[in-house]
Parts: structure tokens; sequence; C-alpha cells
């Protein structure tokens, strides 16, 4: 029928509801995950399909499989970006994974570094405000980030430079302000040593070398607003899946 939704195949159908029990910590990390022989158990389907299933589960990440002994779930590992952030906020949530929290560390204005002031479209020098983050998962510390915005846009933003949540993340706040909403986002990953002062708060050793993903985000007129860098912590993965229909 015309508009009729297509249904998944069954191994996906049974992956995506192993995810849910994940998600909502029915599964917990460390602990068993259902075995190829219980999944055909309990739904009947054949040998060959379960163990499809569990390695789709595998492959994006949800569970480990030790022979000899079976399947577990797995601690999460996978990273999520800023610009992910910007698609959690917009859809109704606030920005942060299942699981996940934030210590906002600090708050201050400085002169923009040349990378910076490059990236917000200023001269280096000018002065910008800064706000540093640290997420927290269930596998420990993920990401540092730091984000700037030029002086100007500061002006709108008071708590920006406060050491305290935000009633909503700067895209948020930026187009609540200003007018100004998040349109074109630029990024970047790299790796990079570990500087000192963000090596103690990812719990690594200064000069280690870490996954690193900037940011650069522009307005509707193409304008830059902010930039961001982040510093995630050794054995995450960086994950983009797409639609291509």
């Amino acid at each position: 029928m015309a508009g009729e939704a297509k249904r998944l195949p069954v191994y996906r159908e049974a992956a995506n509801e192993i995810i849910d029990r994940i998600k909502g910590g029915e599964l917990v990390p460390g602990g068993p995950a259902p075995s190829a022989r219980q999944l055909m158990e309990s739904t009947g389907m054949s040998s060959a399909t379960a163990a499809r299933v569990l390695g789709v589960l595998r492959d994006e990440g949800w569970i480990d499989t030790v022979p000899g002994r079976g399947s577990f779930v797995r601690t999460p590992n996978q990273l999520t970006q800023g610009a992910d952030r910007l698609g959690m906020l917009r859809s109704g949530g606030t920005g942060l994974s299942d699981g996940e929290r934030v210590e906002i560390l600090e708050g201050r204005t400085e002169a923009a570094s040349q990378e910076v002031a490059d990236a917000l479209g200023i001269e280096a020098g000018e002065r910008v405000a800064v706000r540093r983050r640290r997420y927290i998962d269930a596998a420990g510390v993920s990401a540092v980030s730091s984000t700037w915005i030029s002086g100007a846009l500061a002006e709108h933003l008071p708590e920006f430079t406060l050491a305290e949540p935000l009633p909503k993340m700067t895209f948020g706040l930026l187009e609540d302000r200003t007018g100004r909403r998040a349109s074109r986002r630029r990024d970047a990953v790299s790796v990079r040593p570990v500087p000192d002062d963000v090596a103690a708060l990812l719990d690594v050793q200064t000069g280690r070398d870490v996954l690193v993903v900037t940011n650069r985000y522009c307005d509707q007129n193409g304008e830059p607003t902010e930039y961001a860098v982040d510093y995630h912590a050794p054995g995450r993965e960086l994950v983009s899946e797409y639609d291509l229909d």
C-alpha cells in the first residue's frame, strides 16, 4: 500500500529491542547479553538470524563477545560531538545523551589566540569569552570541551562566563537573544597531544595523543557565531550514521 512504512528485517527489529533494553537499564554494562540460543528459544528465529542480531550489536558497540564465556553488554564508548548536541536540543532534549552528565568547569574572558580569532573572524588578541565543560558517562570522563564566542556576542550572554549550567545551550541562547540561528557548521577531526591544562581533566598523561574535534558554527548569514574544541578520552569511537535515500 502506498505510504505504508517499510518493516525492518527481523534481525534489525530484534537488535533494536535489545538496544532499547540496554538504554532503559534492564541490561547493564558488564552484565550478560542475550545469547544466540536464548534468542532462538524466545523468538523462534533461526540460528543464522540470531547470529546476525549479535553481529549487529557488536558492530554498533552495544555488546562484546568473549569466546567460551558468551556476550556481555558493553560499557558505552561512543563519543558525542558538539554538533550532535545541537540536534538533541532542537528535538526537545537537553543536549546530553542518556546517562551522561556535564560539569561546568569555568567561564572567563581572555585574549583570542590566532586559532580562535581565525575561527571567529576577529583579530588575534581581541577579547573573547570562553566556557569549559567536562562530559562524563558510564565509562568515565568522555570529553573536555571549550567553547569561544566573540566579546560582542558575550554582551548578550552574560551568564556564558559563569561556572554554572546555562538555561539553554549556547546555540539556543544565541538564537533567543540575537536571532542568529546556527545554520552551518564545519567540523575538523585530528589527533593532537593533550595539553597540560586538559590532561588532568581528561584523566590522561600530558602529551598523550587523543582524538580532537573542532566545530565552527555560522549563522544564517554565514557569519561565525562560536568555535568549540573537544578533547576526547582514549578508547572512544567517533561514529556517524546517515540516511542515503
